[in-house]
C-alpha cells in the first residue's frame, strides 16, 4: 500500500498518518488540541510533538478551554519545569491566550468549528498533488487565516502553523494521490 512519503520513517508517525491526519474534524475540544499542538511543534518535528502528545493531554487538562483559561502563575510555573513538554515560556503562555480567544470566538459564532470551517466555505479543500515535494508550507486561505486569528487575541499562529492545522483537521487534503488514504478521505461525507 503506497502512503505519504513523510509516514513511513516512524511507527508513531504511521498510525497517525493512516488513522487521523485529513479526517474532517468538526469538535471544538479536538480542534482547539491541534491547533495548540500545532503551535508547540513549531520550530520542531511533529514527531517530537506525536511522541508527547498524551502527556500533553494530561497536563493540560485534555484541552479543555474553560479549565486553561483559569491557570494561575503557579500551573504555568509548573508548566514551564515538567520535561514532558516542550517547555518554551511564550508557546506555554500561548495556550492559555489562545484558549481565552478560542472561548471568545465560541461566544461570537456559536461554535468554534463554525468559525474555523468558514475559512473553506465549510467544504474540504481537495488538492491532488502527486508527491510530497509539491505541497506548499502555506496558502492564501492559511495566510488569511493566521491574520483572523492573530487579530483575535491567539499567539504561535503563523501561516504555516495555520496550514499545517488545515491538513491535519481535514480541511484540505494533502494525502499525495498515490496514497491509499487520499481516495478514502476525499469521501468523507
Amino acid at each position: 500500500m503506497k502512503k505519504c512519503s513523510w509516514s513511513v520513517k516512524h511507527k508513531i508517525e504511521e498510525d497517525y498518518h493512516d488513522n487521523e491526519w485529513g479526517i474532517p474534524i468538526y469538535d471544538d475540544r479536538l480542534l482547539f488540541e491541534f491547533l495548540i499542538l500545532e503551535g508547540a511543534q513549531a520550530g520542531l518535528s511533529w514527531l517530537t510533538v506525536l511522541v508527547k502528545r498524551e502527556y500533553y493531554r494530561n497536563v493540560f487538562d485534555n484541552f479543555e478551554a474553560n479549565k486553561i483559561v483559569t491557570y494561575d502563575q503557579k500551573k504555568i510555573d509548573e508548566l514551564l519545569n515538567d520535561s514532558g513538554i516542550i517547555r518554551n515560556k511564550l508557546k506555554i503562555n500561548s495556550v492559555v491566550s489562545n484558549a481565552k480567544a478560542f472561548l471568545e470566538i465560541q461566544k461570537e459564532y456559536g461554535s468554534f468549528s463554525n468559525f474555523i470551517w468558514g475559512f473553506v466555505e465549510n467544504k474540504p479543500i481537495q488538492n491532488k498533488w502527486k508527491k510530497a515535494e509539491d505541497i506548499p508550507a502555506k496558502t492564501e486561505i492559511s495566510d488569511i487565516m493566521s491574520k483572523v486569528l492573530k487579530k483575535k487575541g491567539f499567539k504561535f499562529i503563523g501561516s504555516t502553523i495555520c496550514y499545517a492545522f488545515m491538513q491535519a483537521v481535514g480541511m484540505v487534503n494533502d494525502h499525495t494521490t498515490e496514497c491509499f488514504r487520499y481516495n478514502e478521505i476525499k469521501n468523507i461525507k
